[in-house]
């Protein structure tokens, strides 16, 4: 129950920095084109073109400020140039710390990066010194109603999720959670689909194999951090080995 915790505080995070909406659509402004540019414009072709539709659309971005993003990277019309760039270090406590980023200035984003985690107590390290406590998983996320309204019952997410081809299904009153390997995350999320309509969320993330429980005050600095991290333009998403209890999670949130 570790992973599906850690899934539920960083939904619980997540709908808390969907305020910051101009700072959301600034970033997935930034995947839209850079996956236009990198692949194919048509979703169907493109997975990470897909992934960024669906989360544009949760975020209530409007059509046309997508639309014209796909068309600028599809197109050739962005003229920056953008780096995937990964950074590995150490939060408080010690927890690991994944962050992905899009940056069209490499030296700029990691002396940033570099100094919120050294505000934070932690330090960044080098390529790998903590990815192999994650691993890369498909992600793929219904709410308990299904997009026509109807409730998607868990034992029905169950069968159908381990019928596509997914390595585990989690579900509670408000989600289902169905994780895949990433050779089957195309397989499992349109046999899904073409059952349930569109998720609410799919695409590949850095899953910790362990969590580590951390205490209120590690927890407070560990939040600061992320919520740095995530507030930075560059930085597309960010993941750690933590988990916090409900109590605490709701006294940082209050």
């Amino acid at each position: 129950m570790a992973g599906h915790s850690q899934f539920k505080n960083i939904m619980y995070r997540k709908g808390a920095q969907d305020a910051k909406r101009a700072k959301v659509f600034t970033k997935i402004i930034r995947e839209l084109t850079v996956s236009a540019k990198s692949g194919q414009a048509d979703p169907a072709a493109n997975p990470r073109l897909r992934a960024a539709m669906i989360a544009a659309r949760q975020a209530n971005m409007p059509r046309d400020t997508m639309e014209r993003a796909i068309k600028r990277g599809a197109g050739g019309e962005d003229s920056n140039s953008y780096d995937e760039v990964r950074y590995e270090g150490y939060g408080p406590g010690g927890i690991a710390v994944i962050v992905e980023a899009l940056t069209d200035n490499r030296n700029r984003t990691a002396s940033e990066i570099r100094t919120l985690f050294a505000k934070a107590g932690g330090n960044l390290g080098e390529t790998n010194s903590v990815s192999f406590m994650f691993e890369r998983k498909g992600v793929i996320v219904y709410p308990a109603k299904a997009a026509k309204g109807t409730p998607i019952g868990a034992d029905a997410m169950f069968e159908a999720g381990l019928e596509a081809g997914a390595d585990n299904v989690e579900s509670d009153a408000m989600s289902h959670e169905i994780t895949c390997a990433v050779d089957d995350f195309s397989t499992v999320r349109d046999a899904l689909e073409a059952k349930f309509g569109e998720a609410q969320e799919a695409k590949l993330q850095w899953r910790p194999l362990n969590t580590n429980m951390v205490d209120d005050a590690t927890a407070e600095s560990l939040m600061k951090l992320i919520d740095a991290l995530e507030d930075n333009d560059d930085v597309q998403n960010v993941y750690a080995n933590y988990e916090v209890s409900e109590e605490t999670l709701q006294r940082l949130s209050a």
